[in-house]
């Protein structure tokens, strides 16, 4: 396996290292801990299982991005695990918004809260065994995407691993459990692609294993289902706001040899925004540099976040 730092200089997930990131405080159960101190429990059920769910979240002058969907995901994903978080969404959004002064962030900074079951009794699967408090933990930093990643274009690599059914694991369902998307990027990375590119149990064009991802076909805009993959807030936006103002949007089964064919491809996530893709299993998308609608749509995008 390739130096796993040097491929992330080129990830979905890869931003502009910031020297103030050093000196954060995180958010602990309430409590504001210095980074090199923030910790939780070994008998965590996060830790033990990664029993719970998670947000990222954008902070744009001063304002959380779609911070109400966020929360909306966030709560369905507590409720249908049947976690107590213990926080009303107001009080969420407060306890975000402390962590983003007590560090002084006002603009370009990214957010991960993480909820879990909280500490256990024991080290094991049963829910039952939780000593009955969640444990909330918010780490606020600043982040801005790699410049040189959207102007170059990611590199995809099919993995053999599927995004799974509903039936199997429902991936609207933002959970701590990662291990197969995991598994996915780590096959990426061997063949020296930057992101997995993932199918779902019939085959057709599912999502990467941290982003969604669209491919270009005539001046439409196609993206899976969303059967199988995750249904991303930035996934949604963009779907609306192309159909609103550039042009037609499928949301449909396609297959590998109809994006091998596309004129254009990209992925969205919360940090990256849009991201081009230029190439996907050794062959060039396009003419191989990131093209009009994807920069189009990318712009459109960027103007909604300050709107």
């Amino acid at each position: 396996m390739s130096n796993p730092q040097d491929q992330s200089q080129s990830s979905a997930q890869g931003y502009v290292d910031d020297p103030r990131n050093e000196n954060v405080l995180v958010y602990v159960n309430g409590a504001f801990v210095p980074r090199d101190q923030a910790s939780v429990s070994v008998f965590d059920a996060g830790f033990v299982l990664g029993d719970g769910v998670w947000e990222g979240l954008r902070l744009v002058r001063g304002k959380l991005v779609a911070v109400d969907e966020h929360m909306k995901r966030l709560y369905e994903g507590a409720g249908a695990i049947q976690l107590d978080i213990g926080l009303i969404k107001t009080e969420m959004i407060a306890a975000m918004q402390a962590t983003l002064d007590r560090n002084g962030m006002t603009d370009g900074a990214h957010i991960r809260l993480m909820v879990t079951r909280g500490r256990k009794k024991t080290p094991n699967q049963d829910p039952r065994f939780a000593l009955g408090q969640a444990t909330i933990v918010i780490v606020a930093e600043y982040k801005a995407p790699k410049p040189e990643v959207k102007a170059r274009g990611l590199t995809l690599f099919t993995s053999a691993i599927r995004c799974s059914g509903p039936d199997v694991f429902d991936l609207r369902l933002n959970s701590h459990s990662r291990l197969n998307f995991i598994q996915a990027l780590i096959q990426a990375i061997n063949a020296g692609a930057d992101e997995a590119l993932m199918l779902d149990p019939q085959g057709f064009v599912a999502s990467c294993n941290s982003t969604n991802f669209f491919i270009v076909r005539d001046g439409e805009l196609w993206t899976s289902t969303g059967r199988c993959n995750f249904m991303g807030i930035t996934r949604g936006k963009i779907v609306k706001l192309y159909g609103r103002e550039v042009g037609t949007v499928r949301e449909k089964d396609f297959t590998l040899a109809e994006t091998y064919s596309a004129d254009e491809a990209f992925v969205t996530g919360t940090l990256g925004g849009v991201t081009p893709v230029t190439r996907i299993d050794g062959r060039v998308i396009g003419d191989g540099r990131p093209g009009p609608f994807t920069a189009r749509i990318s712009d459109i995008y960027q103007e909604s976040l300050l709107a």
